[in-house]
């Protein structure tokens, strides 16, 4: 039996998984690092919650002060390729170079040779939308704010010509959006935060307005926005689900859509709904009862421009970025058959569904 064949097997919490070079929270980490991260790449938020994890628990106070964080705007490993106009997928960027290799040299020059470090800032990111490198000693950015908007709609959410809303207030009512997720028939991966796929996925800013007409995703829409906003940060999202099947998936897309149309994903995350309640224990769903499930955050940094809009989309399944659920509460590896499940999402004050975005706040 193969690596692949084996992994597949295993369970999230298989005691195989904290063998070899995988680092947990548990372990000691005590090695001043400098740390590069692409917003299109697969382990995004990963890599950035692991930086604060060192600067908060390594066990050497100067350890703790010896870490360096850049995220840059660009696919996986692929922050020199970065232009004069920089674009990721579809999307221009415009200018993100950098000087990696005067950062890097000037890293181990002090680390290996004792030379004094050139000053420079804790956390280096590019925030995409006004375009341009920012500074911060922490991440998110010291100003941030989590704001909520929750998910509303009159029942009819399904595609970008539904009527599915973000709005700052919770819907009292609940007029939950239903849809039908085919595992034999998925919403196929449109660009997105992707590593080592291939020709299966290319990864980066696509527009989504095509996907957006299927049924089988809701799509949710601020109104345009009256003012700029940076969102730069975790991106926490709650939804409430009911199904017919004992275990499906939820999937969130953030989006940036711009005036003429255009629906440039920002980052995307999934949640087996078997594993709400921890991924120590499979606990299934009972036909029509509705569920909290939180999903693993996303990550950005991108400015939303007066007169765009922020979506998010929702749905079951983004193959084959994601593995599909065949619905069933089985392994799905060794199965051959799979369930059509008919899901419900949730929305008002006894079932607030939301995205929690960290807002930049600009001094005025």
């Amino acid at each position: 039996m193969g690596t692949y064949e084996k992994m597949i097997r295993r369970t999230p919490h298989d005691k195989a998984w904290y063998e070899g070079g995988l680092y947990h929270d548990n372990m000691p980490f005590n090695t001043p690092s400098f740390w590069f991260v692409s917003w299109y790449d697969v382990s995004s938020s990963p890599n950035i919650e692991l930086f604060n994890h060192v600067r908060k628990n390594a066990k050497d106070p100067k350890v703790r002060d010896s870490q360096y964080l850049v995220i840059a705007p660009t696919l996986h490993c692929a922050y020199t390729r970065a232009t004069e106009n920089t674009v990721v997928g579809q999307r221009s960027v415009g200018d993100a170079r950098l000087n990696y290799d005067e950062l890097i040299t000037g890293w181990f020059d002090h680390w290996l040779k004792g030379e004094p470090l050139k000053q420079m800032p804790r956390v280096r990111y590019y925030t995409m939308g006004s375009n341009k490198w920012q500074t911060s000693e922490v991440w998110p950015p010291a100003s941030t704010v989590m704001t909520p908007y929750y998910l509303d709609s009159k029942g009819q959410a399904n595609t970008l010509n539904g009527n599915g809303k973000l709005v700052t207030k919770k819907p009292s009512k609940d007029n939950p959006d239903s849809f039908t997720y085919d595992p034999l028939n998925p919403v196929i991966s449109h660009g997105g935060n992707v590593c080592c796929t291939g020709n299966a996925v290319q990864g980066g800013a696509f527009d989504q307005q095509e996907m957006e007409k299927r049924e089988d995703i809701l799509v949710y829409t601020t109104e345009p926005l009256a003012e700029g906003v940076e969102v730069s940060g975790f991106i926490e999202s709650t939804l409430y689900l009911s199904s017919d099947v004992k275990d499906t998936d939820v999937t969130i897309k953030l989006i940036d859509v711009y005036p003429d149309g255009k629906a440039y994903n920002l980052d995307e995350t999934i949640q087996r709904v078997r594993y709400r309640e921890g991924y120590d224990k499979e606990v299934f769903m009972e036909a029509g009862k509705v569920y909290k499930v939180e999903l693993t955050p996303m990550s950005t940094s991108n400015y939303f421009e007066k007169g765009h809009r922020i979506r998010i989309e929702v749905s079951s399944s983004n193959f084959p970025r994601f593995d599909r659920n065949l619905n069933t509460g089985g392994k799905n590896y060794d199965e051959s058959e799979a369930k059509v499940a008919h899901n419900k999402i949730h929305h008002s004050s006894q079932y607030p569904s939301s995205i929690r975005l960290p807002i930049v706040k600009t001094k005025k």
